[in-house]
C-alpha cells in the first residue's frame, strides 16, 4: 500500500477517536490553502503526510480516471485535491465512539 494512504488511514483512525482532532482536520477545509493547512497539521501531529504526495495522489487518481474513459477525458480537472476531499468526507461521515 502507498505510504501516504497508510498515514491517512492512521490519521483517520485517530480522528475517529478524538473529537478535537476531527474538528481541527475538518476546519482545514476553510483555510486559504486547505491542502497545505491539512499537511501542516498532520505533520505537527507526527504523520508523514506531505503536500507533494497528497497532490500526486490526486493527480494519479485523475490520470487513471482519464485513461479509463473511452477516448480520454475531454475536460481536465481544475485541481487535484480529491484525495484530501475524500479523506475529509469519510471523516465527516464517521461518527465518534460513544463516551
Amino acid at each position: 500500500m502507498n505510504p501516504l494512504f497508510q498515514e491517512l488511514d492512521r490519521l483517520l483512525a485517530a480522528a475517529r477517536e478524538d473529537g478535537s482532532l476531527r474538528r481541527q482536520l475538518l476546519a482545514t477545509r476553510h483555510a486559504a490553502d486547505p491542502m497545505d493547512a491539512f499537511c501542516r497539521l498532520a505533520q505537527s501531529l507526527g504523520y508523514a503526510i506531505y503536500l507533494g504526495d497528497l497532490f500526486a495522489a490526486g493527480q494519479e487518481y485523475s490520470d487513471n480516471q482519464c485513461k479509463s474513459t473511452n477516448g480520454g477525458n475531454p475536460r481536465p480537472y481544475d485541481s487535484f485535491d480529491d484525495t484530501l476531499e475524500f479523506f475529509l468526507c469519510e471523516l465527516e461521515q464517521s461518527s465518534l465512539p460513544a463516551e
